[in-house]
């Protein structure tokens, strides 16, 4: 009769889990930025170059933000004219529409983790 030794390391699994979820997390906001600079409003570029992310390791969580005098102003006026493709809400609406890409990143790299 042969027997199997099954060796189970959940401390391991769970660090690897954590890593691959802090990885998603950082690459599903890297996503959301690009597809928020392809939106915002450009006159010299100077708004769409402040874009940033920035990720809190602890609560596994990310921040897009745009640092300018006027961001926020020209993500909440709706009466203003943008050239073609720019638009206000221009994190906004990225947000809602790629969540479900955000959120198979953050799978993914959750997945790619445990192999």
């Amino acid at each position: 009769m042969s027997r199997a030794r099954v060796v189970y390391n959940g401390d391991a699994a769970l660090a690897a889990i954590r890593a691959g979820a802090l990885r998603g997390v950082r690459l599903g906001a890297e996503h959301l930025l690009q597809v928020s600079r392809a939106r915002v409003p450009i006159e010299e570029g100077t708004l769409e170059r402040s874009g940033v992310v920035s990720v809190d390791e602890s609560s596994l969580t990310a921040a897009v933000s745009y640092d300018t005098p006027y961001a926020v102003r020209q993500h909440e006026e709706l009466d203003y004219r943008h050239d073609a493709g720019r638009e206000a809400k221009y994190l906004e609406k990225p947000f809602r529409e790629e969540s479900d890409t955000i959120t198979e990143i953050i799978a993914a790299q959750v997945r790619r983790s445990l192999r």
